[in-house]
């Protein structure tokens, strides 16, 4: 058996911040965007407190503990997406969303599964440098407003001393002692430094060299792609991509530009992309949308054999859910202990028609609950980015205040639950198809009519615009 790991400190940075949350905590977090649903937060919190406690667990059987990885079922617009996207931003860690209908069986024309895995580790390298370039801001400012005075004020010429200007002797000169004249520019450089600090200097133009990124993207398709092979075409072409162009702007874009351009020199790519691979391996999320569609269909009679774009996906998807080795262009990754957490309405078939061994993987399971009238009242007022609260913000820049009366909240909700009962059930996402409806002429007449400065839209109104459309099925499930 192998030695058990000992993790550097970089690989437990994302997990650590999770030692003062308790799952009742996490729930709380969720509780601020995601109604209802509390068996699924209970088991997402749970999940992710586990991962400090293997960090923090006795190292010998460190590596033996594995992620409980996690089923959500239950119809679109519950929460199912929103729930695995605001665990990863509550933590920081790497998060990618997949559907699994994207990917197909080796050996034929798609995304293979491993795809998955590197847009992870891409993704971690993207939030590895931008966090590098946070943490460098101060001296790229500071070498970014020594350039930008250089152009303000050039420097001058440097002085040959008397006599020859490449003397024989080996010895070094003696530095020159400063002159009343560099004095002088010294003392009109820290002037321009206090006038650029307190942008008096900000409507002049000044023309700098910036790098021009040309490369094309390119995308590669088969059975086997370069990245597998180690190599990176963007990377290969990178030097002949980027060129030098002078550009004439105004002087905070060109100390903006040229801040850029320092901390790019100020990083170091190579730690950002071992600490990124540390953080896949430990940190990473992968969600697994439409699980359902690629599970196979019991059919009457025995059926016939395996789907190939079906049970050919799962088998594929098997061992990265169980733990192997992905090459990528930064580096291997092991997915030992990445959190899979797959999703699905499984309206057709159901988790048991998944390959036994993908369900065995998947030891979790939890039913989400179809949303209720109270729930779509609770979505449109409780959340920190309550559909009400964006409207209100849209009309907030048009100078106009926008109300919903208690009863017109009530009706909103009523509608949405009514055609998704009577229609086709998409859960919350039936909100906005309501809203868009009930405001479009407001939102099409603000701008130029005379609406007053607070508009509230009543019971009534609702009623009055939506009526007709939820009592006529056809055009209900057309518009609505």
């Amino acid at each position: 058996m192998d030695a058990p790991q000992t993790l550097p400190p970089a690989a437990t940075a994302d997990v650590d911040d999770l030692a003062g949350l308790t799952p009742h905590q996490i729930v709380a977090e969720l509780d601020k965007y995601i109604v209802g649903q509390d068996d699924a937060k209970r088991s997402v919190a749970i999940a992710l407190r586990n991962r400090w406690r293997r960090l923090h667990a006795d190292p010998a059987l460190r590596d033996e503990i594995t992620p409980a990885n996690i089923i959500l079922i239950g119809p679109t617009g519950v929460g199912k997406t929103e729930i695995a996207r605001r665990l990863a931003k509550l933590t920081g860690a790497p998060f990618v969303k997949v559907e699994a209908t994207k990917f197909t069986e080796v050996g034929y024309v798609g995304r293979d599964v491993e795809s998955m895995i590197r847009d992870l580790v891409d993704l971690a390298v993207a939030q590895a440098r931008d966090a590098q370039v946070e943490r460098v801001q101060e001296p790229a400012k500071a070498q970014a407003e020594e350039r930008l005075l250089d152009l303000l004020l050039p420097p001058s010429k440097p002085r040959v001393p008397a006599g020859l200007g490449f003397p024989m002797s080996t010895t070094a000169p003696e530095p020159e002692a400063p002159t009343e004249e560099d004095d002088l520019r010294q003392r009109t450089r820290e002037k321009f430094r206090d006038r650029l600090r307190a942008g008096s200097l900000d409507d002049r133009e000044v023309e700098i060299d910036v790098s021009l990124d040309r490369t094309t993207n390119l995308q590669m398709f088969g059975p086997m792609g370069l990245e597998e092979m180690g190599i990176n075409l963007q990377e290969m072409l990178g030097g002949m991509g980027k060129k030098r162009q002078k550009r004439r702007v105004k002087v905070p874009e060109a100390l903006e530009l040229l801040a850029q351009e320092e901390a790019q020199k100020l990083i170091d790519g190579e730690a950002a992309k071992a600490e990124a691979l540390l953080r896949v391996e430990q940190a990473g999320i992968v969600f697994v949308d439409e699980i359902d569609k690629v599970a196979g269909r019991q059919q009457a009679g025995g059926g016939s054999g395996p789907d190939v774009s079906r049970e050919g996906v799962q088998r594929d998807l098997l061992p990265i859910v169980e733990g192997s080795t992905v090459m990528t262009k930064h580096g291997s990754v092991k997915t030992d202990h990445i959190l899979f957490i797959a999703s699905g309405a499984f309206h057709v078939s159901k988790p048991s028609d998944l390959i036994p061994e993908l369900q065995g993987r998947f030891p979790i399971r939890v039913e989400l609950q179809s949303l209720s009238e109270a729930d779509f009242v609770q979505i449109l007022t409780a959340p920190e980015n309550a559909l009400l609260k964006q409207y209100g913000a849209l009309f907030g820049s048009e100078g106009v205040t926008l109300t919903f009366t208690d009863d017109a909240v009530r009706a909103i909700a009523q509608t949405a639950a009514q055609v998704n009962e009577e229609v086709e059930n998409i859960g919350a996402r039936r909100l906005h198809t309501i809203l868009t409806t009930l405001l479009e002429d407001l939102l099409f007449e603000v701008p130029d009519g005379p609406h007053g400065d607070v508009i509230e839209i009543t019971a009534a109104d609702v009623e009055d615009k939506l009526a007709g459309v939820v009592k006529n099925r056809d055009l209900s499930q057309y518009i609505l």
